[in-house]
């Protein structure tokens, strides 16, 4: 079910009921979809509401990207209906309601699907495209591998593949690299991790060496010991999962991207996957230097190639 405050939803039922009536109608509202129990925010803006839905899902677990909609998506809004989800648990949505139910992967995947369902309902359409970023793209995995019918594509962006293994080398690397404060801290560090505080140390050193800012550790009302209250479970299960042994085959088409300086979702395992899947159309957007957040850093780049390499391949 969705709600829309009225004036929006005359609007949105107007451009949706009628499109065919008129050349090009812009679409730019918000809407809340009744998902599994709670109210999910989502953000809709395209300069043609004809044209095909992209539905963007956010990394994190928990980082929303609703504050950076048009730095990502400003140019595929000209080829797109463009939509943001917060997903339970994090910015608009956690703003209307906490979550029912505690966290597990398959609670996020049906969000996932519902939320992908009810937008090809609500927009007559028979399928969308679909990117999914860093921990994001755990979700559109399963959404390319159960309901591959519904996706024109799907755009995994700086993947989870084989976290286990990415985790492991970058450890290796930073104690190899990184100084003395830093190798007495990452001592403490098991992969996988036992606890947030050695996921911290690790991304923490992690940042350091991709030349980001630290942030401090001041336990046990830190922000990393807030996000590991509700995330570190589920998140702990999303890096379980290790594509080349659950999902050789993806039966719709698959494009990647990855940044060559990317050490927190490993590049090279990203392409390694790519060149073993099986799919009925797939490719590598390799960006040389780029890191975790090409999303964010390369944003021309990135929609560039869906509008220019993975639109005219897969609209028919």
């Amino acid at each position: 079910m969705i709600q829309i405050n009225c004036m929006k939803y005359f609007l949105l039922i107007v451009l949706i009921s009628s499109h065919s009536l008129f050349a090009q109608h812009p679409v730019d509202t918000t809407a809340i979809f009744q998902i599994n129990g709670i109210r999910q925010y989502v953000r809709i803006k395209g300069k043609d509401v004809s044209k095909p839905i992209i539905l963007f899902l956010h990394g994190g677990p928990g980082g929303s990207l609703m504050q950076k909609f048009d730095e990502v998506s400003s140019k595929l809004q000209q080829h797109f209906v463009v939509v943001h989800w917060d997903q339970r648990e994090t910015g608009e949505t956690l703003k209307r309601n906490k979550s029912k139910e505690p966290l597990t992967l398959q609670l996020f995947y049906n969000d996932t699907h519902d939320l992908v369902d009810s937008l090809l309902r609500q927009f007559s359409k028979p399928k969308l495209y679909l990117i999914g970023y860093s921990w994001g793209s755990g979700l559109g995995f399963y959404i390319a591998d159960k309901y591959p019918e519904l996706l024109y594509a799907y755009i995994p962006v700086s993947p989870v593949i084989s976290q286990y293994r990415s985790d492991s080398i970058s450890l290796a690397m930073l104690k190899e690299k990184m100084g003395k404060k830093a190798r007495q801290e990452l001592a403490q560090v098991y992969i996988p991790f036992q606890n947030v505080e050695q996921l911290y140390y690790h991304r923490k050193w992690l940042l350091k060496h991709a030349g980001q800012k630290l942030v401090s550790l001041s336990l046990p009302k830190s922000f990393v010991e807030t996000w590991g209250a509700t995330w570190f479970d589920v998140f702990s299960r999303a890096t379980e999962v290790d594509l080349f042994q659950t999902l050789p085959v993806i039966k719709c088409p698959v494009y990647f991207f990855a940044g060559a300086k990317d050490y927190n979702t490993n590049s090279s395992i990203t392409a390694e996957y790519y060149s073993k899947v099986s799919a009925p159309k797939k490719d590598l957007f390799l960006f040389n230097d780029a890191g975790h957040e090409l999303l964010v850093t390369h944003s021309d780049g990135f929609q560039d190639m869906i509008i220019k390499k993975i639109l005219p391949q897969t609209s028919r």
